[in-house]
């Protein structure tokens, strides 16, 4: 039977939480880039190999950004799996 603490002082504050650690930081930075992102609002031409694009700049950071969590995200889940086997 799993005994249930009711002491005041053994409970762990909110900020001292593994997760919480985690995700404050990632919710920090987020949101610093995406309102960086949304404050460049100018059109800009962006070539692509051969063809050349017009397209604003917060779509073009937007994207970049949207691609750099993709490979964050591949990146973590793969050490994951690797730590398992």
């Amino acid at each position: 039977m799993a005994r249930t603490r009711t002491d005041p002082q053994s409970k762990t504050s909110f900020f001292s939480r593994p997760a919480v650690r985690r995700l404050l930081p990632f919710a920090l930075i987020t949101a610093i880039a995406l309102i960086f992102i949304f404050e460049n609002r100018t059109s800009v031409r962006i070539r692509l190999l051969i063809p050349e694009v017009t397209m604003p700049l917060w779509g073009a950071l937007l994207i970049a950004w949207g691609l750099g969590m993709l490979a964050c995200l591949f990146t973590v889940r793969r050490r994951a799996s690797r730590r398992t086997m």
